[in-house]
């Protein structure tokens, strides 16, 4: 075919770009970002830095705003925020998050995009809300295809899952989506991937899953306790924290790859705190160590706090760094993070995984190959 024209694409709730990243040239595609939306001021700050302005805002009031202009566009992706179907969210049923994609809907139609990719947590699929998008996308005449991926068997070193739907008005999206699956898991008893591959679509000669070892073994121990900014990536982010006498003490009671916070109790019930004490079912990633040979588990928000998930390092005696974790989470070391340790934390926490961003990528250049191929292009 011939060299086809640049999408033009919009990102909302873009985050630090994620999504944008694995639709970039530093992922092998071209699409061409000309408009970004983020309520948080930080990541808006991040995305400007790395593609160019991000309107920072509610998108909400800005749509309502008449001075708010919208590009048009070829593609509209973005991640409506998921706290609103998060299983640990106990007020989901009312939460007003659970509606963002009305918004998004309409950024779609002002920008005249005739694709778009909507990420959110796999609770979305088969909730009421989906059923609700099913309908508004046929209304406005995009036929959808929707699958939950995880990002591992991507190439990405972590088991994250999150449900893609994909809508086109010119094309059956089903014809190219899902992606086909790059990467096998080598230790699941099935060793061979052709074998695997009977279990599910995947390209020829696919990979093992890549590992916490992969992605972060060589970087040496943190220094300090803050952003680093007179150091170059990946030393930048790779700082540490001051854990108390107690947490030390804990880490080392724990020192051998997947232990957790039960195992913690059963060696030293006294450096156990009550409540967990208490809770003697689920949390079993609490207070855990990751694998070396094995993808991380979700990288959340929070991934400094080892309270919060299976977030120790394999070995030592310490929770993973904001590096490690943006590496868990395929950034490039040269990708740009503005704003405190904190709000870098969250914005690599919520991102989509740029590499599982580049696959679904995938599979709308080849929708728009189609449009080209269609329109008498090639």
């Amino acid at each position: 075919m011939k060299k086809m024209k640049k999408p033009k694409l919009i990102d909302l709730f873009a985050g630090a770009g994620g999504m944008s990243l694995g639709f970039s040239s530093a992922f092998g595609h071209d699409f061409e970002p000309v408009w970004a939306n983020d309520y948080n001021e930080a990541a808006a700050k991040t995305y400007s830095a790395n593609f160019g302005h991000c309107v920072p805002g509610d998108i909400v009031s800005l749509l309502a705003d008449q001075k708010t202009k919208i590009p048009k566009a070829d593609l509209v992706i973005g991640g409506p925020p998921c706290q609103g179907f998060s299983l640990l969210n106990k007020n989901k049923d009312s939460d007003p998050r659970k509606q963002l994609w009305r918004p998004f809907f309409e950024v779609v139609l002002r920008s005249g995009a005739e694709v778009f990719v909507m990420e959110n947590v796999p609770q979305l699929k088969g909730s009421p809300e989906f059923e609700e998008i099913e309908r508004e996308a046929d209304r406005y005449g995009f036929e959808i295809a929707s699958e939950i991926l995880s990002a591992s068997d991507y190439g990405v070193p972590q088991r994250r899952h999150r449900v893609f739907i994909v809508g086109c008005t010119f094309a059956d999206p089903k014809l190219v989506f899902p992606p086909k699956r790059t990467h096998f898991n080598a230790s699941n008893g099935r060793e061979t991937p052709t074998l695997f591959r009977l279990n599910g679509d995947h390209v020829d000669n696919p990979k093992p899953w890549r590992t916490v070892r992969d992605a972060i073994g060589d970087l040496p121990d943190p220094l300090g306790t803050d952003l680093r900014a007179d150091e170059p990536p990946p030393l930048d982010l790779h700082f540490g924290r001051s854990p108390t006498l107690l947490s030390v003490m804990r880490y080392k009671t724990i020192p051998k790859e997947g232990m957790n916070r039960f195992d913690l109790q059963k060696r030293a019930p006294e450096l156990t705190p009550a409540c967990w004490i208490r809770k003697t079912s689920g949390g079993t990633d609490l207070f855990g160590r990751l694998w070396w040979d094995r993808p991380a588990f979700t990288i959340r928000t929070e991934f400094f706090k080892p309270e919060k998930g299976r977030y120790l390092h394999p070995v030592k005696h310490r929770p993973i760094t904001h590096r490690e974790a943006a590496r868990l989470q395929t950034f490039p070391d040269s990708f740009k993070f503005c704003g405190s340790k904190i709000e870098i934390a969250r914005q690599i926490g919520n991102a989509v995984p740029p590499l599982l961003a580049a696959r679904v990528a995938d599979c709308v250049r080849e929708l728009f190959l189609i449009r080209q191929k269609n329109a008498g292009g090639g």
